[in-house]
C-alpha cells in the first residue's frame, strides 16, 4: 500500500498519512509523497480544499525513529531541511484552505504540521503532544513559530518544555484547534466543513491566507496596507460580483472559485 492515500471529490483533495502500522510515522517515502501531493493540489484547478488525516488509531506519531537510527538513514538536518519545512511551506502556501481532521494521537513532527492547518478539528479521543523533548530535541515543523501564536508564550513554553499530552478537549479549550466532535461524528463534520470550503469564494479564500502569514512579520500600517491590496484583489474576482448579486436577490451565492 502507499504511504499516502490521495482522492479528489467534490473538489476536495482527501489527502490520507497510511502507514498505520507505524502511526502513521514519516519516513522520507510519505514525506516526499505528501509535498507530491500537496503540490498537485496547488496546480490542479478542480481542487478547492484539502484535507488531511491518518489511517487507523493515529493522526501521526512525527518522524519514524526506526529511519533515524537505521545507518543508512540521512541525517537528522536533511530530515528537517528536506522532508518537513518543505511540507509546511507548502501548506501554508497552498491557494486553498487547508483542514487537518486530528483522529488519534498527534505527536511531534504530526502535530506541529496539523496544527499549521488552517482549520484543525479533531476527535474526543485524539490527542496532541510535543514530544521533542523527552528524546532530547527542539520542536521543528514550525511549532516554535505556531504554537505560542496560537495558545501564548508560557503556555507553549510548558508545553514544549514538560512535555505534555494535551486531550482534544483541552486543545479546542486553549485555541490550539478548532474544534473536537464525538468519534464516531468526525468523519460527517469533517465532510460537512470541508464541502462548507470547498464551495465558498477560493480566492477570497487564499487572500485570507496570505494576509494571515504576513500577519506573523508586518506591523500595523503594513498589515493595513496589504488588506487594502487584498481587498482589492478579491473585489475583482467573479466570486464577488456573484456575492453581491445573491445578497441582492436573497439567495445563497454559487461561488464558482473565479
Amino acid at each position: 500500500m502507499p504511504s499516502i492515500l490521495f482522492e479528489i471529490k467534490n473538489s476536495i483533495a482527501f489527502i490520507t498519512l497510511n502507514r498505520p502500522e507505524k502511526y502513521n510515522a514519516f519516513n522520507r517515502e510519505m514525506a516526499l509523497l505528501l509535498q507530491d501531493r500537496l503540490d498537485e493540489c496547488e496546480t490542479n484547478i478542480s481542487v478547492r480544499c484539502v484535507c488531511i488525516s491518518g489511517a487507523g488509531k493515529a493522526f501521526s506519531s512525527g518522524q519514524d525513529l526506526a529511519e533515524v537510527l537505521d545507518k543508512n538513514a540521512p541525517p537528522l538536518d536533511k530530515a528537517v531541511s528536506e522532508h518537513y519545512n518543505p511540507i509546511i511551506k507548502k501548506i501554508r502556501n497552498l491557494s486553498k484552505p487547508v483542514m487537518a481532521v486530528v483522529n488519534g494521537i498527534a505527536a511531534g513532527a504530526g502535530a506541529n504540521i496539523a496544527l499549521c492547518c488552517d482549520v484543525v478539528i479533531a476527535t474526543e479521543s485524539a490527542s496532541f503532544i510535543q514530544a521533542f523533548s523527552k528524546i532530547g530535541l527542539i520542536p521543528d515543523c514550525g511549532g516554535t513559530f505556531f504554537l505560542p501564536r496560537l495558545i501564548g508564550f508560557q503556555k507553549a513554553s510548558a508545553l514544549m518544555m514538560l512535555g505534555d499530552k494535551i486531550s482534544a478537549a483541552e486543545a479546542e479549550k486553549m485555541g490550539m484547534i478548532y474544534k473536537c466532535f464525538p468519534d464516531n461524528g468526525i468523519v460527517a463534520e469533517a465532510e460537512k466543513i470541508a464541502n462548507q470550503l470547498s464551495k465558498s469564494a477560493t480566492r477570497a479564500l487564499a487572500f485570507t491566507k496570505e494576509a494571515l502569514n504576513k500577519s506573523f512579520y508586518q506591523d500595523l500600517e503594513q498589515q493595513l496596507q496589504t488588506e487594502d491590496l487584498l481587498q482589492q484583489k478579491s473585489a475583482s474576482t467573479n466570486d464577488f460580483k456573484e456575492g453581491i448579486a445573491a445578497f441582492i436577490e436573497k439567495r445563497n451565492p454559487d461561488f464558482k472559485g473565479d
